[in-house]
């Protein structure tokens, strides 16, 4: 299926520094962003107990406050909606008198007289398990990068390995400046939601990245502009219908999924825009500012073409006892 039907280059390359600046504009805020107001770690990563409660009818979200904050095991606790008005989520940090009692029988009594409810759900994580968490997810994110560099220097060339590592960079600097200014809370979700970004927007830059390489092995012109120009158009069709395809996926399961997934879907939907924006208009022009020579490609790719066909001369001489 073809979205575009033109077979005629369009002019990418020509937008590259105006979306560079932008680019470098917008990880710079996310940075100041991250730095300034920090990350909203959850209870994963942060410590701490949260309990979701559901009412019969709308829940008294003031009165729970003030029960809440009566309590010296509950006092400074968060209450808020979860996903409805007869839904709650209490979030509070762990404390060594609650973590020796059944955490669910304390948050019933402290509750009684704020109606009928249901407790359906309790989860406890303790500072120093938190922090072993958040330790081991950044160490993850890191090893993939790592990973990636590797594999795609490996079956690319270094060149083509540090564009879609910065171009990964830049799609989770800017995530992360968006999760950060909306406040969104940081667990395990997001960090998976993290980690399948990296995964995606790797594989819509090998696409990209593949079909460049193609170009420079076949196409006449030398120029890498018109290269990049020439195979960004071809592989345009297929970039906007996987990206549409896979938005509207998870738009479904942002405005459907409930709030258990709201964070999860959210990231992936900031990811989705950035990382084909990226694959486009960040991984493509780094090949040019990193000096990429078309000519010096082809004349490697000649070598190692004729290193190859003389490693089949010299089978086929041994195998019949030539050699």
């Amino acid at each position: 299926m073809e979205f575009f039907k033109r077979t005629d280059p369009i002019a990418f390359m020509s937008q590259s520094m105006r979306f560079g600046v932008l680019s470098l504009i917008l990880v710079v805020a996310s940075w100041a962003i991250v730095a300034l107001q920090g990350l909203n770690y959850g209870i994963d990563f942060a410590g701490g107990t949260l309990i979701q409660v559901k009412y019969e009818g709308k829940a008294p979200l003031e009165e729970v406050r003030s029960l809440m904050n009566g309590s010296e095991q509950f006092n400074g606790a968060q209450v808020n909606y979860f996903g409805s008005e007869d839904e709650i989520v209490i979030k509070t940090k762990t404390s060594s008198k609650v973590v020796g009692d059944d955490v669910s029988d304390e948050a019933k009594k402290v509750l009684s007289s704020s109606g009928n409810f249901e407790i359906r759900r309790v989860d406890m994580v303790g500072p120093k398990i938190g922090s072993e968490l958040r330790e081991k997810g950044l160490m993850a994110m890191l090893l993939a990068i790592m990973g990636i560099l590797a594999y795609v220097s490996f079956r690319f060339e270094w060149r083509f390995g540090l564009a879609s590592v910065i171009a990964l960079v830049h799609d989770v600097s800017i995530t992360l400046g968006v999760l950060s200014l909306a406040k969104v809370e940081i667990n395990l979700d997001i960090l998976a939601a993290l980690l399948t970004l990296l995964g995606y927007s790797l594989n819509d830059t090998i696409i990209v990245f593949d079909r460049i390489r193609e170009g420079l092995g076949k196409l006449k012109n030398l120029d890498l502009t018109a290269i990049i120009n020439t195979s960004v158009t071809l592989t345009l069709s297929r970039t906007t219908l996987t990206s549409l395809t896979t938005f509207f996926v998870v738009l479904s399961l942002y405005l459907f999924g409930g709030e258990i997934i709201k964070g999860f879907s959210f990231t992936l939907l900031v990811g989705i825009i950035v990382g084909t924006y990226s694959s486009v208009f960040i991984a493509s022009p780094l090949l040019i500012w990193l000096k990429l020579s078309a000519r010096e490609y082809q004349a490697r790719e000649a070598k190692k073409l004729q290193r190859e066909k003389e490693k089949e001369r010299m089978r086929a001489m041994y195998e019949k006892g030539t050699l």
